[in-house]
């Protein structure tokens, strides 16, 4: 078998693990949060409609990147 032309050994968190993970945790967290939030709300547009789904996500895709990294961090070997 060929040796690997490249290897690494990373240092630290691994940030594309990060983001993966704060990807699929947001979706599956934060979008049943805004839409549950958007059923009081007054949406009579899209636009409005998008703006809101901004405005709700952002700190929850915040908020999780946060938590994902610090976890990371703590379980990192």
């Amino acid at each position: 078998m060929p040796e690997p032309v490249e290897t690494t050994t990373p240092e630290g968190v691994d940030y594309g693990w990060v983001m993966q993970v704060t990807f699929v945790v947001t979706i599956l967290v934060g979008a049943p949060i805004v839409a549950i939030l958007s059923l009081n709300a007054d949406l009579p547009s899209w636009g409005a409609r998008a703006e809101f789904a901004i405005r709700v996500g952002a700190p929850i895709w915040f908020l999780t990147a946060l938590v994902v990294f610090t976890y990371a961090k703590r379980k990192q070997t």
